[in-house]
């Protein structure tokens, strides 16, 4: 397989710290250019980050140097972690010079020529890469998203249900890791002892994304998935790791043994490939009364996997279950890199 260099936006934040994390001794991908804020343009990568991972930061990668977030960078293809509000123009314009852009940022994430992947679901909808390059008058440069943290961690059991039975409608209730709003994060004073209900713009995100996610490709654009989410987003006191508690009406009526086969059976492109990031199980089902828990279940698979439990008859709807997925991993840098890698073995990094 040919070796890819890589540029990171945004390295100094969390998720590019869990890129050069994740892609430290990786197989196909060699990080050699890294960009973060003016601030720390020109300055040694070991020098400007505040290094928060319990892995040491390798040290090639501290021996970097941090430049701009414009183009060119020394690199094949870009990993981009940058904010929303800067994430629009500046991988626009990395995509604009040439490059793929992969991006974990939400900036482009809803419009209708950008592929929002999970290959484990729709691998087709790659074929929008083409398609935008066409409209925006690109050639070697594209631009592919991956959905928000909590949306992925709840669309892969959602996805499962949906091949197996059809899903109507589904209600969730979220607790999201303080991670999950970067670093510094969320003030101590703000979330010690506290639960804080409201996290902006994350209901829509949970609401919307999963319907792009699920829809089927048609020509060149993709049809939204007709299955309606109500969601309820809330910040809590755990390091890492998204909890979901979600209801769920089926299109077709399961029993409960039924619903936990298809969760247990599901699999998709990057298993089938092997993927160096791929999960052996993208879901992993625990039969325990108290599971899934963030601390004891965010990093089965390797981060990489949708952890549910309690599985049970709803009394309103069909079904209700526990969702937790690692949100800094699979639900952000994670699902970047299983992008990337395939992309690559799929043949559209060239």
């Amino acid at each position: 397989m040919k070796q890819w260099r890589v540029g990171i936006l945004g390295a100094t934040g969390t998720v590019g710290q869990r890129f050069i994390q994740l892609l430290e001794a990786h197989p196909w991908f060699t990080i050699t250019a890294l960009a973060a804020s003016d601030r720390s343009e020109g300055k040694r990568y070991g020098d400007a980050v505040a290094w928060k991972l319990p892995t040491p930061l390798p040290a090639r990668v501290a021996e970097l140097t941090l430049g701009a977030c414009r183009p060119p960078l020394d690199c094949d293809v870009i990993f981009s972690s940058l904010p929303g509000e800067m994430a629009g123009e500046t991988e626009a314009a990395f995509a604009a010079a040439g490059y793929p852009v992969i991006s974990n940022s939400s900036a482009h994430r809803m419009a209708a020529d950008v592929p929002l992947l999970v290959p484990e679901i729709n691998a087709e909808h790659a074929r929008l890469i083409p398609v935008q390059q066409q409209r925006r008058d690109w050639t070697r440069g594209f631009l592919v998203t991956n959905p928000n943290c909590t949306t992925l961690a709840l669309v892969l059991p959602l996805a499962a249900l949906e091949q197996a039975f059809g899903v109507e409608l589904a209600v969730v209730s979220t607790m999201q890791a303080i991670s999950g709003a970067g670093y510094p994060g969320v003030a101590s004073l703000d979330i010690v002892d506290n639960v804080i209900p409201y996290i902006a713009g994350e209901e829509t995100k949970v609401e919307t994304e999963p319907r792009k996610i699920l829809g089927r490709l048609s020509g060149d654009q993709v049809e939204p998935a007709p299955l309606r989410l109500s969601a309820h987003c809330h910040r809590v006191a755990v390091t890492d790791g998204h909890l979901c508690a979600v209801s769920v009406k089926l299109r077709q009526s399961a029993p409960v043994e039924d619903v936990c086969a298809a969760l247990v059976e599901f699999r998709g492109v990057p298993e089938a490939r092997s993927l160096p990031s791929s999960p052996s199980r993208p879901i992993v089902l625990r039969s325990e009364p108290d599971r899934p828990q963030p601390r004891l279940d965010r990093d089965l698979e390797r981060g990489m996997a949708s952890i549910v439990g309690r599985v049970r008859e709803d009394p309103l709807f069909d079904v209700k279950m526990t969702i937790l997925g690692h949100n800094t991993v699979r639900g952000a840098a994670g699902a970047t890199l299983l992008n990337a890698e395939f992309l690559a073995a799929t043949g559209r990094l060239t």
